[in-house]
């Protein structure tokens, strides 16, 4: 299945662009026009692999809309966000990434950087959620493995026999 991105921005334009260039690279995109909108999305929708998040929007900034998506919890609580901005204010680039953003995107879009940056992201997600699962299935294998050992046939004195032996054999 595709990756999916939603692009949150109140300008249509940017909505577009960001569209056109993310389709292009076989992403499906979602174009949102406020937070509002996105918090109503993500609570009947499936996940997505990232959402684009405009800083700059009437109503509710992007930082608000990322504060109130990250405390309904859910599902939707650790989507990766990338804040799209065309402010040159490095205030604001560090309050997004402190606030635990990946990323972002300066407007108007260079569509390699956005392409680029965009792709590395999900591929970091998809990697981590990969690791994730590798980590749980081994977790699920050293516990059986235990569990296997204690209730061994040998009981305790077996395992003290088989220990003593050990230590003799290496004292030779």
């Amino acid at each position: 299945m595709a990756d999916w991105v939603i692009v949150v921005d109140d300008d249509m334009v940017n909505l577009n662009v960001a569209g056109r260039i993310l389709s292009k690279e076989g992403i499906r995109v979602t174009a949102l026009k406020s937070g509002q909108s996105l918090l109503d999305y993500l609570s009947t929708k499936d996940k997505p692999d990232l959402i684009l998040l405009d800083l700059k929007m009437p109503e509710m900034d992007g930082f608000e809309t990322y504060e109130k998506m990250r405390a309904l919890g859910g599902k939707n609580a650790d989507v990766p966000v990338i804040f799209l901005t065309a402010d040159e204010n490095r205030e604001s680039e560090a309050k997004g990434l402190s606030m635990g953003a990946m990323d972002f995107i300066k407007k108007p879009f260079i569509p390699e950087v956005l392409t680029l940056r965009v792709k590395h992201i999900i591929e970091l997600n998809h990697l981590q959620k990969s690791l994730a699962l590798e980590v749980e299935k081994k977790t699920q294998e050293n516990d059986k493995l235990f569990f296997h050992v204690v209730t061994s046939p040998l009981g305790s004195s077996g395992r003290e026999r088989v220990s003593g032996q050990l230590l003799a054999l290496s004292a030779l």
